[in-house]
Order: structure tokens, then C-alpha cells, then sequence
């Protein structure tokens, strides 16, 4: 696929609307669907979806005529070495999301996708000496806020939300730096753990504990399909971000933290006390101000552009 050539923002199609929307909602009911292997230990349940989302994305790659994209970024020693690191970090991302879910922390976890876009601020100030403006600053501020009310309260950091905040962030900064595009992209980064997520696997099932072997036809299905969830929210977030304004993507990405906070709460029963809620509330008043703050930025890029 082509990269977008002019710098004027899309306008934004239907199409993109929906498969902007639909990555999000998937991304944001994916709970309900690990819930359903909370049996399984979740590092098992995290090698099968490293194998399966391998073999899903090269089939996806093979059929579009698209594998020369994983041949050149082979031929590239510092590609294979940044997406070893960035193999290494979406992989903790995923089995901290799968505990978290089939631990009652749900609630948690979608904190840390709320706090991801912060979090994604700070890292390009440290890393790429970008300035933040005062209305980020802000938002920081209240997201720094909220993470504190938990650590005089409960004496502890929020662990797992920071753990996937940073842990998707610094994924997210080393994939900006490497010239490989999303699914022959992930397609190298969990191919690059599959032998030893596969020898993991192997070794379960050969000695008549892994949950292919004592599981259910429903079991080995939702195993196998682990590297379908995966990888269609990803393709429908590729086609979604080429038709849509950044704004409005970013807006959209708090549908899938939302849906995650409305199923801990609600489905799963989470406890939600006081405590929580004003975490909540000042990491949403950042989300808030910093949903603001870049409309605002985006409406000056407009006008300028317009009176060129």
C-alpha cells in the first residue's frame, strides 16, 4: 500500500469511519473473548497467539501479493534488530493484558490504554525533544494526578496500567523508526518468538497439559483463532487511519478504554470504589484536555494550509 504523499489531512469517508470504529470496538471487547481461556495459564494463551497471529498475517500477506515487503525488510540487519525489540514489547503488552483480564483487572487495564496517548506524549518530549504545549502539559498533569490518588490511597503504583501504557508506548516508538508497514510488520515481529512460543507449546502438549490436548473443541477453536482476533482489528485500524483525519482517530481510540472500563464495571463486577473513580475522573478530564488541545491544533493546521 501506498503511504499518503499530501500532507492535507483526509477527509473522512464512511468506510474509514466503520473500520476505524470496528478496530476500536474489537480492541475494546477483546475481555470477553480471553475470558473464555481463563483456564489456560496466561503465558500458553500468549505463545498461541504469537504462533497463530504469525501464521494468520503471512496467509493475509500471501494473498494480497504483498510478501515482498517482508523480503525487503529482511534485508535490512537493523530492521530485524529493532523489530526483535519491538517483538519483545508488544509481547509483554499482550501477556500483561491477558492476565490482567483473566485476573479481575480489567478496570486497570483499560486505565492504561486511557493514559497510552499521554504517555506517548512524554515519550516523544524525551526521545524526540518534542515541545509540549500547554494544554498537553495539562493533560499530563491530570493523568499524573489521577495515578497519584492511587498510590496515597492504596500505597501502591497502578502497575498494570503502567506496565501497558509504557510497554505499548515504547512499542509504538520503536515501530515509528522502522520503515516496515503494520502487518508485514507484525507479521516479522511474531515470527521473530514463534520458534520459541512454538517450542513452548510443543513441550505443553507433548507431555498431555497443554490446552490443545486437554481442551474442548471450543477451547482448541478460540486458541487457534487467537491470531485472528489479533491481527482483523489491526487491518481494519490500517484501512480506517488512511480515511480519516488524525483528530478524529484520536477521538476514536478511547471507544476501545471505554469499552473495556464499561465491561469491568458492569460485566465483570469489578470493584469500583471511590479511590478509583477520582483516579478516573482526572485521567479523563486529561483525555479531555488532550482530545482538546489537539482539535484545536488541528483547526489552526486547517486554517493555515487554507490561506496558502
Amino acid at each position: 500500500m501506498q503511504q499518503p504523499t499530501s500532507h492535507t489531512p483526509p477527509a473522512a469517508s464512511p468506510s474509514g469511519i466503520i473500520a476505524a470504529l470496528g478496530s476500536f470496538l474489537l480492541w475494546g471487547v477483546l475481555p470477553l473473548y480471553w475470558k473464555q481461556l481463563d483456564t489456560i495459564p496466561s503465558f500458553e494463551i500468549l505463545c498461541h497467539r504469537i504462533v497463530w497471529s504469525a501464521v494468520f498475517t503471512a496467509l493475509v500477506l500471501v494473498l494480497a501479493g504483498r510478501f515482498h515487503e517482508v523480503r525487503e525488510a529482511l534485508a535490512s540487519r537493523r530492521t530485524i534488530a529493532l523489530l526483535l525489540i519491538s517483538s519483545v514489547l508488544v509481547s509483554a503488552n499482550w501477556g500483561l493484558y491477558i492476565w490482567s483480564v483473566n485476573h479481575a483487572h480489567v478496570v486497570e487495564a483499560s486505565m492504561g490504554y486511557y493514559i497510552n496517548p499521554l504517555v506517548n506524549v512524554l515519550l516523544g518530549m524525551v526521545f524526540f525533544k518534542d515541545k509540549l504545549r500547554r494544554l498537553q502539559w495539562v493533560a499530563v498533569g491530570f493523568a499524573i494526578t489521577g495515578v497519584l490518588v492511587m498510590v496515597v490511597d492504596f500505597g501502591r503504583l497502578p502497575w498494570i496500567a503502567l506496565g501497558l501504557a509504557f510497554s505499548f508506548g515504547f512499542y509504538g516508538l520503536v515501530r515509528k523508526v522502522v520503515a516496515v508497514l503494520p502487518v508485514p510488520g507484525l507479521f516479522l515481529e511474531t515470527l521473530l518468538l514463534s520458534l520459541p512460543a512454538g517450542g513452548y507449546i510443543l513441550w505443553q502438549e507433548m507431555h498431555g497439559v497443554g490446552g490443545l490436548v486437554t481442551g474442548g473443541g471450543l477451547q482448541i477453536t478460540l486458541l487457534v483463532c487467537a491470531g485472528v482476533v489479533t491481527s482483523i482489528p489491526l487491518l481494519l485500524f490500517t484501512f480506517g487511519a488512511r480515511r480519516l483525519p488524525l483528530p478524529t482517530l484520536g477521538i476514536a481510540q478511547y471507544l476501545s478504554p471505554t469499552c473495556m472500563f464499561l465491561l469491568g464495571v458492569f460485566v465483570f463486577h469489578e470493584p469500583f470504589g471511590a479511590t478509583k473513580l477520582v483516579t478516573f475522573a482526572c485521567i479523563w478530564t486529561g483525555v479531555a484536555v488532550y482530545v482538546t488541545d489537539g482539535l484545536i491544533e488541528h483547526r489552526k493546521i486547517t486554517q493555515v494550509r487554507s490561506a496558502e
